[in-house]
């Protein structure tokens, strides 16, 4: 499945957590299962979900849209870098 038509299906069943710093307290406590980053995602926050994604076994999605557009498929009014499906 392509990784926007999941994020879709995901946005629809309403189960994203959407942030930086809420998604880094999930995959801290081992409670994601999936981590969607954009294409412009700031260096340094990429490579600290890099980092907590290997410790705990999560899979890591790099999607080929930018934040805004991210923003966008979430039905946000803002940007968004990064998101998360939390462990069912």
């Amino acid at each position: 499945m392509d990784a926007v038509a999941e994020l879709r299906k995901h946005v629809q069943a309403g189960n994203l957590v959407t942030g930086t710093k809420e998604t880094m307290q999930l995959l801290r406590q081992g409670k994601a299962s999936r981590i969607f980053i954009t294409s412009n995602c700031p260096a340094t926050v990429m490579g600290d979900l890099k980092h907590y994604c290997s410790l705990s076994g999560c899979e890591l999605v790099e999607l080929s849209v930018p934040n805004d557009e991210l923003g966008v498929l979430c039905k946000k009014p803002f940007s968004i870098s990064v998101v998360a499906v939390p462990k069912q």
